[in-house]
C-alpha cells in the first residue's frame, strides 16, 4: 500500500537526451508504485530534449521541468534535489530505465531494512536496448570501508531518506567527475552503510564509447582517493589498481 508520506522525488538531469529520454519517462509512468514526482533539469540542451519532456509535463501533473544554464549533471541534479518535496529521493539519468516494479521494490526493501540508504541490483543494456556483460549485483550490506575503496551504488538505484539524512547534495566543484561517487560516499558515512537490493530492477545504458578517455577517468579516480579523501599516496594508488581491476572484470571478462 502506498503512504501518503512517502512521495518519491525523482531527480533527472538533461542535456541533449532527446534520443532516449522518452523512453525513460515511460519507464517512470509505468511504475506500479504511483507516488512520486518526476523533476527534471534540463541542463542548456540545444536538442529538442525540453520540448520531448514539455510534451509529457502537459499530461502528467507529477513530471516538472525546469532549465537552467548548462552548469553540469551535479549542478542540475543539485537544482532538483532542492526543489524535491518527497520524503525519499531517487535518481535517474535521461538515458536510464527502470523496471515497472523498481520504485515498489525498492520502499519496500528500505522499509524491511529500516535502511536509509539502499541501491539494487541492475543490468547494462546498448544504444539498441540489448542487454550485455553481466548484471551488477551489489553486496547486501555495503559498509563505509567498502565505499572508500570503490564506488559500489549504481546511481540510477541510489535511493535516500530525507526524513533520517536531511537532504544531501552533489560536490559540484568535482565538475560531474566522481562527484556521484563523492555523494554517495558521504551518505555512507553519515548512515553507516548502504543495503543492497539484490533484485534485477533497472538497466544502465552503456554507450559505444563509454571507455571515452581512459587516461582522463584514470587521473580523476586517483585524485578522488588522494586529494577528495586525503587517503596517502600508497593508499591511493592500492585503491586505484583494486578499482581498474574490477573494471576489467566488469567490461572485459564477462558475457
Amino acid at each position: 500500500m502506498e503512504n501518503k508520506n512517502d512521495l518519491v522525488s525523482i531527480i533527472t538531469p538533461l542535456y541533449n537526451g532527446e534520443r532516449f529520454v522518452s523512453t525513460t519517462i515511460d519507464s517512470v509512468l509505468a511504475q506500479t508504485y504511483s507516488y512520486w514526482e518526476m523533476i527534471i533539469v534540463n541542463d542548456g540542451s540545444t536538442d529538442h530534449s525540453a520540448e520531448i519532456v514539455q510534451s509529457y509535463v502537459d499530461k502528467d501533473s507529477r513530471i516538472k521541468l525546469y532549465t537552467q544554464l548548462n552548469a553540469g549533471s551535479a549542478a542540475a541534479r543539485n537544482n532538483g534535489i532542492r526543489r524535491a518535496k518527497g520524503r525519499y529521493i531517487a535518481m535517474l539519468d535521461s538515458d536510464d530505465l527502470w523496471d515497472a516494479d523498481y520504485l515498489q521494490s525498492q520502499i519496500d526493501f528500505m522499509q524491511s531494512k529500516d535502511a536509509s540508504v539502499i541501491c539494487a541490483a541492475y543490468r547494462y543494456i546498448n544504444e539498441e536496448n540489448k542487454e550485455i556483460l553481466s548484471p551488477y549485483i551489489p553486496n547486501p550490506i555495503i559498509p563505509v570501508k567498502q565505499m572508500r575503496i570503490t564506488n559500489r551504488v549504481g546511481c540510477l538505484t541510489g535511493m535516500y531518506d530525507t526524513e533520517k539524512l536531511g537532504k544531501h547534495f552533489f560536490r559540484e566543484e568535482l565538475r560531474s567527475l566522481r562527484d556521484d561517487y563523492a555523494f554517495w560516499l558521504e551518505l555512507a558515512e553519515e548512515a553507516g552503510n548502504i543495503y543492497g537490493n539484490q533484485s534485477v530492477i533497472a538497466s544502465y545504458r552503456v554507450w559505444n564509447s563509454f571507455t571515452g578517455n581512459k587516461f582522463k577517468l584514470v587521473k580523476a579516480q586517483f585524485l578522488f582517493y588522494y586529494k577528495y579523501q586525503q587517503l596517502g599516496l600508497l593508499q591511493s594508488i592500492y585503491n586505484l589498481l583494486y578499482w581498474g581491476l574490477r573494471g576489467i572484470k566488469k567490461f572485459y571478462l564477462t558475457k
